[in-house]
């Protein structure tokens, strides 16, 4: 059974990351680069308490993630011109791809021609239901 102290998870790999991996954070959130990037730049922005999804964090907590999405974007377009456009994503439960149980969201830069066709964004994660 999972330990949870003070909010924390000692069996997260988030509650339990390295300081070293934040770059950067506030009073209730922190950003990283993510592990597996689906585009350079790719980064997770993640409470710090121990929540399991989006729809378990605080009005407060909410705040600080937007804060740090907001700064991160700004730092990624100061730092690379070649990004044009983000997704933002969250995936809340198993049968939505989510396999760290840690609420976090996912900022990905995006860049003119990355993919051939770009129109419908996010929805591209059910296959064929992206175009419309």
């Amino acid at each position: 059974m999972n330990e949870v102290q003070n909010d924390r998870d000692t069996n997260c790999p988030f509650c339990t990351l390295s300081s070293d991996a934040i770059i950067v954070e506030n009073d209730l959130a922190f950003a990283i680069n993510d592990r597996y990037p689906v585009t350079s730049g790719h980064m997770l922005v993640i409470p710090k308490r121990h929540a399991a999804d989006y729809f378990d964090l605080t009005p407060d907590e909410l705040d600080a993630c937007n804060s740090l999405l907001r700064k991160v974007k700004n730092d990624i377009q100061t730092t690379d011109s070649s990004v044009t456009g983000f997704n933002i994503g969250v995936n809340i439960g198993r049968s939505a791809g989510q396999t760290i149980f840690h609420c976090h969201l996912h900022l990905i830069p995006r860049r003119d021609g990355d993919t051939e066709k770009p129109r419908g964004g996010v929805r591209g994660v059910i296959p064929g239901r992206q175009r419309y």
